[in-house]
């Protein structure tokens, strides 16, 4: 009797645990507790307060005790149901989704993501089709000897560019005298020979001025678009959604997020006209970002009005101002 009752008392307790804590490992939820900041739960669980808030339908920082988050994006079965165990199962990449993110969508590790990718870097993009399920050991096809450049598509990155002529990001750079992680879509580069010498500096400069003058002119076509957080068009966009639009319109690779715009971009002790413009906000560190117009004004997507053009110098944005940096 004893044992029927410890027996029984086991299985009342399985039956109730995933309604206190982790529902299962596909659900994993996270029950808010008392005291509990959306900083410390992303921290806590390796995630950014972005994925938390997109994930969860989130519009602010606000929590409640009691509340379940999710801590996995968004996600399909189709192509999973369908699949055979020996099949190839693919994943296409939505804004805000990162490779651990959607490593532990599917059970993978990180490295072996990249393996089946034959992917080098941590960076991906919206629209980028991922193999989730699959052999790693197809090799990718390399371009004939005799055909040495690429042409730089929207959406290109490159340790994509890199990973399909089985080039290494550095190497790739390397051959094309590259400083940075920006690229260009339309610019012809080098994918196999020697490195590459640098280009004349009146060439770089007109190739400059017109960029920047084609990111200023899309930039303000968009004044007046809504705020949204984790917006991306012009239906709404959040600041970095806003950035990531205007700059591939223009041509211009650039990451999703604030944190690692920061990151690629080369920095400068004073901005011109075209240049990224951070400031620290709701968290520290690098939180928003607008491009820089010149005479200090700024155009960027605000939470309270959407696309608008700001000053620097005034007594919100100038105390908060971390820094320029540029992607000419």
């Amino acid at each position: 009797m004893k044992k029927q009752l410890l027996t029984m008392a086991a299985t009342a307790g399985f039956l109730i645990t995933p309604f206190n804590g982790e529902a299962s490992a596909h659900e994993n939820k996270y029950i808010v507790q008392s005291g509990d900041t959306l900083w410390g739960i992303s921290r806590s669980n390796n995630l950014s307060i972005e994925e938390l808030k997109t994930w969860n339908n989130l519009s602010g920082s606000i929590i409640y005790k009691g509340q379940a988050l999710t801590l996995l994006a968004p996600h399909s079965h189709d192509a999973a149901a369908g699949g055979s165990s020996g099949s190839t199962v693919s994943y296409t990449v939505k804004s805000g989704d990162t490779l651990w993110g959607i490593a532990r969508t599917h059970g993978l590790s990180i490295s072996t993501l990249k393996s089946l990718n034959r992917i080098s870097s941590d960076t991906i993009y919206p629209g980028q089709k991922l193999k989730v399920k699959g052999s790693a050991n197809t090799a990718v096809p390399s371009l004939p000897a005799s055909t040495g450049s690429y042409t730089i598509q929207r959406g290109d990155t490159l340790s994509g560019i890199a990973s399909r002529h089985n080039l290494s990001v550095s190497q790739l750079k390397a051959l094309n005298n590259l400083t940075s992680d920006i690229i260009y879509a339309g610019k012809t580069i080098k994918v196999s020979g020697a490195a590459a010498s640098k280009p004349a500096e009146s060439q770089v400069a007109a190739q400059s001025t017109s960029k920047v003058n084609e990111l200023i002119s899309e930039a303000k076509k968009y004044i007046g678009s809504p705020y949204k957080w984790a917006g991306s068009t012009p239906a709404g966009f959040d600041c970095s959604g806003y950035l990531n639009y205007v700059y591939g319109k223009a041509g211009i690779s650039i990451p999703r997020t604030v944190a690692s715009i920061w990151s690629a971009t080369k920095h400068v002790a004073s901005p011109k006209v075209g240049d990224l413009v951070f400031f620290e906000t709701y968290q520290s560190g690098p939180s928003h970002a607008g491009i820089y117009l010149g005479d200090y004004k700024f155009i960027h997507a605000g939470s309270s009005r959407g696309v608008e053009i700001s000053d620097m110098n005034n007594s919100y944005w100038k105390p908060r101002y971390l820094g320029a940096k540029t992607t000419f």
